[in-house]
């Protein structure tokens, strides 16, 4: 299971020119659900690109940002249609991207949170599942299938997985 998603978080076949053209698409959903400024959450977005790709391979990205002005995560899922290039490891166009938007009080639990969803979405069958979805709710129904990611934010500070590299800042948002 994903936490942090809902189905009206989810865009399927969005159809973008390319990688500028899908961030500033997500960047404008996510944004206005989370009440924060368009072009701030773009900044933060090309920002985090700037330390490398979020093209994970296969076809898969996952922009992220930390934010000190939201106390909760929050994700959204876009599938694209065309794949477009995001600069990853294999240079395979990327057509899902997930997208997070983490809060910088919890940065503790970011890491382990990010690396779990990554390894979900390295998982053939259900990459294979997403792209033949017709429905938010299909892939809703894909990702709560998946293993529990068992990453929890409460009023207690998370803390990482021993041995994780957690920064202490990743962007100025």
């Amino acid at each position: 299971m994903i936490p942090y998603l809902s189905e009206q978080d989810i865009a399927l076949d969005l159809a973008t020119k390319g990688k500028h053209s899908a961030l500033t698409k997500i960047a404008v959903r996510m944004a206005r659900r989370a009440g924060l400024d368009e072009q701030m959450v773009l900044d933060s977005l090309w920002r985090s690109e700037g330390f490398g790709s979020t093209g994970i391979g296969r076809g898969v990205a996952t922009p992220h940002a930390l934010f000190d002005a939201i106390s909760s995560p929050m994700a959204s899922f876009t599938r694209l249609h065309p794949p477009v290039d995001f600069g990853g490891p294999d240079d395979d166009p990327v057509d899902i991207v997930y997208t997070v938007l983490w809060p910088r009080s919890a940065v503790s639990a970011f890491l382990p949170a990010l690396s779990q969803v990554c390894r979900i979405l390295r998982t053939p069958r259900i990459r294979e599942e997403l792209r033949l979805a017709h429905s938010g709710a299909e892939v809703m129904a894909i990702l709560n299938a998946g293993p529990s990611l068992g990453i929890a934010i409460g009023p207690r500070p998370c803390q990482a997985e021993p041995g994780a590299v957690v920064p202490t800042q990743l962007n100025d948002a």
